[in-house]
């Protein structure tokens, strides 16, 4: 690929341990029309300020309390960086001491280089990130691909890349693929800027989301990108993918106009995990050779194969009988709030007995039918038994929530089933956000709330087993195709086909995993992809499940390990198989 034709960039001129700032235009007419790029803001970040850890290095991230700012009211570009490092690191990797992230972390000096980015027919812009550190080597030069786990900014994926990449001199592009903690305050008219501060849709600030305003002037509350763009972005993951690498060469192309620095010659993996590793698998389908090689982690991906199923298919199955379901396993991972699980778990049984849909009476033998029903769909005992700890967590609820408003392409104030976020009062009632709570969303939110004060407000709740009306309802979203349509439409637009013929791909995934299980996603994309001929290798983690952060409890720690080593190996594995072909990639993750 040529490269593409930008303004130069204003250099960096802080002096080390200093951080220098500038913006200028990029071309948003390219020879690509997935290279739209909007003005680049640069950032020097040397000394107590680095790439990798924004300075904190690992004692740093594993502190429990987030990095201080001196106004809550307005915090600077810089402090908000150095939380939104923090928050995402935390949210991601093991930090125990001699963990999934070990116990030192490089200090990275570079420059970052961010800029929103638009696909053609989008609604909405997104976040691109370049981290370029200082050890970058232009005669070998390498760029490392990396869109963000779960719905999570476009630091969301800098503890999957960023440690094996930076430290190797490798230039790293991150992507928020179109989701991200961008919040909108509806009630002050209030969204985020380019740097993460604040700003008003009225006073004419660019912003990375604004839903319409005409639409959003008598609702209240919380809009967020992934579920209020009317984009569904995931059916765009791939090209989001695309879109960042194209942009860290463009970067490149002009930091380096001395040597060539283009796809033909810049060696470009892509790796990611969750939504992050769907999305690199959707880039790979591409016949091009823009990427290299493909790592995918515990990828969430819907393939066309038999035995695959889509994330809201089964999210919502989980969250209407998994909770009665569960009371037939013993010795569970036992979340927070062990006993309002059991209690919800009860309570459900009995709806479903009321319904005619399980035994009246006999509690055991409605969990157990309960956990068959489950069966037969296809959850294995480990996904149902770490599957415990999403029902804990009420993630199903919260993830299905979002998705049948993005499926659905539905913007503010139309979700099907009524369902909304914003802030509470200790009474549990809706209220505005303060200046200073949504100063910080963008740095402390994790993309798809409820979380950061935000909770998810449901119009449906009634009755002893009060969550049932509202997750019945985003249930028969799929069950019912008289229903919604749209969404059915929107999850279908995510089907994922086989990589390009001779792209090494490997997709790592734990056996364990809960949330995305391996047998709805991961095996049936490799038997998928090797039917087609292609060079994909399975990797099968035993006693791995889906959130490495979560190993910090101790129960979770005692029974499961970390799943991010392993994708690092496979990195490694790759970039062994691309210095030498002779090297096959290999079927199984190092021990």
């Amino acid at each position: 690929m040529n490269p593409i034709p930008f303004p130069r960039l204003i250099a960096a001129a802080a002096a080390l341990g200093l951080a220098a700032c500038a913006s200028t235009p990029m071309s948003t007419r390219t020879s690509s029309p997935d290279a739209n790029f909007g003005p680049i803001r640069e950032t020097a970040h040397r000394g107590a300020d680095d790439l990798l850890t924004a300075g904190l290095g690992i004692d740093g991230l594993r502190a429990m309390t987030a990095p201080p700012v001196e106004n809550p009211a307005s915090p600077t570009p810089s402090e908000l960086r150095r939380r939104a490092i923090w928050a995402n690191w935390r949210g991601i990797a093991d930090l125990r001491p001699g963990g999934g992230a070990g116990d030192a972390l490089p200090s990275v000096p570079g420059r970052e280089f961010t800029a929103f980015a638009r696909l053609d027919g989008a609604h909405q812009p997104h976040r691109v990130l370049l981290q370029l550190p200082d050890a970058f080597d232009p005669a070998h030069p390498c760029l490392v691909v990396a869109p963000a786990s779960g719905s999570r900014g476009v630091y969301g994926a800098i503890a999957v890349a960023g440690p094996w990449a930076l430290s190797r001199g490798c230039a790293v592009a991150y992507t928020d693929k179109g989701a991200g903690t961008d919040y909108f305050d509806l009630d002050a008219g209030v969204g985020v800027r380019l740097d993460g501060t604040t700003g008003a849709a009225s006073a004419g600030d660019e912003l990375a989301f604004a839903p319409d305003a005409e639409a959003s002037l008598a609702l209240r509350g919380v809009a967020f990108k992934h579920a209020h763009s009317r984009d569904n972005p995931e059916a765009d993951w791939g090209r989001h993918v695309r879109q960042a690498a194209r942009f860290g060469l463009a970067v490149l192309a002009e930091q380096f106009r001395a040597q060539r620095m283009d796809a033909s010659r810049v060696r470009v993996i892509a790796v990611g995990i969750s939504n992050g590793g769907g999305a690199v698998l959707r880039a790979a389908e591409a016949e091009d050779a823009l990427i290299d090689a493909v790592v995918a982690g515990e990828p969430n991906v819907y393939a066309r194969a038999e035995g695959a199923r889509p994330l809201y298919q089964y999210a919502t199955l989980a969250a209407v009988m998994m909770p009665c379901a569960l009371l037939a396993l013993d010795d569970l991972p036992q979340p927070p709030l062990s006993e309002a699980l059991r209690a919800a778990g009860e309570a459900r049984c009995r709806t479903y007995a009321e319904l005619d849909l399980l035994p009246k009476g006999d509690l055991q033998a409605q969990s157990r039918e309960a956990l068959a029903h489950l069966n037969r769909f296809g959850f294995d005992e480990p996904a149902l038994r770490s599957g415990a700890i999403s029902s804990g967590f009420d993630l199903w609820r919260a993830v299905a929530a979002a998705y049948a408003s993005a499926y659905g392409r539905y913007g503010t104030g139309e979700h099907p089933c009524g369902f909304s976020w914003a802030p509470v009062g200790p009474d549990g009632a809706p209220r505005a956000a303060t200046v200073e709570e949504r100063a910080l969303w963008w740095s402390d939110g994790s993309g798809i709330p409820p979380g950061n004060g935000i909770a998810l407000i449901d119009p449906n709740r009634a009755g002893e087993d009060a969550d049932f009306p509202g997750i019945g309802c985003l249930n028969r979203l799929w069950t019912d195709h008289e229903v919604n349509d749209p969404v059915r439409r929107g999850v279908e637009e995510t089907r994922a086909a086989p990589p390009r013929a001779g792209l090494p791909v490997i997709v790592v995934h734990g056996r364990d995993d809960g949330l995305i299980p391996v047998v709805f996603s991961s095996v049936p994309y490799a038997e998928m992809a090797r039917a087609a001929g292609r060079e994909v290798a399975l990797w099968i983690v035993p006693k791995a499940q889906h959130f490495d952060a979560f190993l910090a409890f101790p129960d979770y720690g005692r029974r499961f390990v970390p799943l991010l080593p392993k994708v690092h190996a496979a990195l490694d594995a790759v970039m062994a198989h691309l210095d030498d072909p002779s090297v096959p990639l290999p079927e199984e993750a190092p021990r």
